[in-house]
């Protein structure tokens, strides 16, 4: 039975943008904002601040890795932040490796930060199954991997981009499944990590082409179906069918630009018995025909 995690993160394709070591030291801060591009870092050593638009600051340990899928406004700072105001003294010492703060300082910590780009072009609504910020400790496999997309970042060897793409995947999929299911806020991971709605999740991605209804998944998760409605809503975010559309399309638009087969097939391919019904649940949902967007620059 597919995984759904890997199944996510699989139509996401990503691919690296650019990957750093960070050494700082005395009072320094980096502000970013970005349009929604997946952030991470692992602190190899010492300590910094990290603080997202919306959440608590949280202070990042030696060991620990960072990950926000769809980062905007953002910064990474000293434990203690410097004076507002404060000018940034920042060099590349050599290619890929940053100083911050002050060069006469012995270093309070060294990171690895990278920044990745998702081609697919329904990233948006994948992304949205995920977690905001995924935060996961002492998990040296998670820093192992980092290293590598660094390394390969750095060199310039023949298949660069597919070691890459391949690498990213892993530890994307490594971190998602290193967070705390239960503990994460409501959507894919928190709800694999409940059994009952795990076992309706993996269906779906199973069968999407299946009539599944709120009944047959409640069967599926050994619950009442007024339970699993309730539970499933509780944990996904979302409500069972909503997440069944939601998957069901963007198995559309990958298909429909991947594939170049037709509605038709497309349609009976994500669980629609005519064209015209997928078209319109496509139109509503996506806001364009299937056609018209098989037919999208995106798609060339």
């Amino acid at each position: 039975m597919p995984d759904p995690l890997a199944q996510v993160v699989g139509l996401l394709q990503p691919s690296a943008s650019f990957s750093k070591l960070v050494i700082a030291s005395g009072a320094w801060a980096v502000h970013r904002s970005e349009v929604g591009r997946p952030f991470y870092c692992a602190v190899l050593e010492g300590a910094c601040r990290l603080s997202i638009a919306g959440r608590a600051p949280v202070i990042l340990e030696q060991g620990d890795f960072a990950l926000v899928p769809a980062a905007y406004e953002f910064a990474t700072s000293s434990l203690e932040p410097p004076l507002p105001g404060a000018p940034l003294q920042r060099v590349e010492t050599s290619p890929g490796v940053f100083r911050l703060g002050d060069p006469d300082e012995a270093p309070t910590v060294r990171m690895l930060v990278g920044h990745c780009a998702f081609v697919a072009d329904d990233a948006k609504l994948i992304v949205s199954l995920l977690p905001q910020f995924v935060h996961v400790r002492g998990e040296a496999r998670l820093t192992l991997l980092v290293e590598q997309v660094n390394g390969e970042t750095r060199a310039n060897r023949p298949g660069r981009e597919v070691v890459l793409a391949r690498l990213l995947e892993v530890l994307l999929i490594e971190a998602l499944r290193s967070a705390p299911g239960p503990a994460a806020a409501p959507g894919l991971l928190r709800g694999l990590a409940d059994d009952h709605v795990a076992a309706a999740l993996r269906v779906m991605h199973d069968r999407p082409t299946h009539s599944w209804t709120v009944a047959e998944l409640a069967r599926e998760a050994a619950l009442s179906r007024s339970t699993f409605f309730e539970r499933f809503r509780r944990e996904v975010g979302v409500a069972p069918m909503e997440y069944l559309l939601g998957w069901r399309m963007a198995l559309a638009k990958t298909l429909l630009l991947r594939e170049k087969g037709g509605v038709a097939k497309v349609a009976g391919q994500v669980g629609y018995s005519s064209a015209s019904t997928f078209s319109v649940a496509f139109t509503r949902y996506v806001g364009v025909p299937p056609i018209q967007y098989a037919r999208a620059p995106q798609a060339e």
